[in-house]
Order: C-alpha cells, then structure tokens, then sequence
C-alpha cells in the first residue's frame, strides 16, 4: 500500500509540473481573442510574439491579417480549449473555435515564452475537427 501512495504522489508530484509548465498560455490566448472582440487590436498586438510583431510592423497590419485570414479568431462564438503539448521542443496549444455561423475550426497556437511571459507566435488553422483529437 505504502508503494502504491509513494508512486502515486510522484505521478501527482510530475502531473503537477507538466501543467504548471504551460501556467498562463491559455490566458494569453484568451485575452487576446477578447481584445479582438472588442475591436482592440492595439493590446490584441501585445500578445504577439516580437518575431510577429517585425512582421506586421504595427496593430494595424495585425488586426488587418487576423480579420482576413482568421475570421473566426477576430469573431468567434464559442472557444474551446483542447491539449497543450510539446513538439520537437516547440508549445503548441490546441483549440477548437465555433465562428458565428456554427462552423467549427481546430486551430494551434504557437507559443513561445520570452523573459518568463508567453506569447503567440502563429497561428495554424488545421483541416476539419478530426484534428481535434
């Protein structure tokens, strides 16, 4: 018995700090889709990583690209988060976005953690909620 509670802190001990790895990514996500929401791109910008920040040059040219390319991202209806998991090193957090329609999108958030604060660093639209999974 001593052996099953032993082993079962240290998955809770491990559990605990895998989650805690990844503390704040959803947050970022979701405050910048709420800025978005309310037309703020200027702060909706701050949640940009500096290499997409250089690329858009401003919140203008941002919020430009993210009405354009991502319709549901600038007006969604329902957000879900999904799994936040490790790729070749690289943070990725899945979510499934409901647009106004009642359309469904999978998409991956690219994260990257700069001075001990993450930022979106792309955004990827995956092909139909098969990719949920």
């Amino acid at each position: 018995m001593k052996l099953f509670v032993a082993s079962l802190l240290i998955w809770v001990a491990i559990w605990t700090s895998a989650l805690a790895q990844f503390d704040g990514v959803q947050d970022v996500i979701s405050r910048q889709i709420e800025a978005f929401k309310v037309d703020d791109v200027s702060t909706a910008f701050t949640f940009a990583s500096p290499v997409i920040q250089r690329k858009f040059g401003n919140p203008t040219n941002f919020g430009l690209m993210v009405r354009k390319g991502y319709p549901m991202v600038w007006r969604p209806e329902n957000v879900q988060f999904l799994k936040t998991r490790t790729i070749a090193g690289q943070i990725y957090q899945r979510i499934l976005i409901t647009d106004v329609a009642g359309q469904i999108h999978v998409l991956d958030y690219h994260m990257v953690k700069i001075s001990g604060v993450w930022r979106i660093n792309g955004v990827f639209l995956l092909d139909g909620a098969a990719e949920s999974a």
